[in-house]
């Protein structure tokens, strides 16, 4: 894994714009860290990257956000294989787009194998994003 060092949200989103360009469609990517961490922050970066100019926002309430061909997941409050199947998480892995998907943990069974990662780890504005 590669590893970049962000100072600042902005630094992350600029980062974020730039790994979209590694992106193709049907690619899966986790976005990984802890509550507060900046998964939001990389899927707007990584939204906007991909040429899509709509405002990028938490899902955690709708659990799936769309934009466009993006695909941007919440999965922090499912608490079951069985609840994500009912929800129609799993639907969403074959319909050619990207998923973004934070908190994948709790989906991990339904995960497709080949997921990509993105973990930030560190605290206050210094980040290190590795991918």
């Amino acid at each position: 894994m590669a590893v970049f060092s962000s100072r600042s949200a902005q630094e992350t989103y600029a980062f974020a714009m730039a790994y979209a360009k590694t992106l193709k469609r049907g690619d899966v990517v986790l976005l990984e860290g802890e509550m507060g961490a900046g998964k939001t922050v990389l899927a707007q970066g990584i939204v906007r990257g991909l040429g899509i100019f709509e405002e990028v926002t938490s899902p955690t309430y709708a659990y799936v956000n769309e934009y466009g061909f993006v695909f941007h997941f919440d999965c922090y409050r499912v608490q079951s294989v069985a609840q994500a199947l009912s929800l129609g998480l799993a639907d969403y892995f074959g319909r050619g787009g990207i998923c973004l998907i934070e908190w994948g943990e709790n989906i991990a069974e339904l995960l497709p194998e080949n997921v990509k990662r993105v973990r930030i780890t560190g605290t206050g504005e210094t980040r290190e994003v590795e991918y």
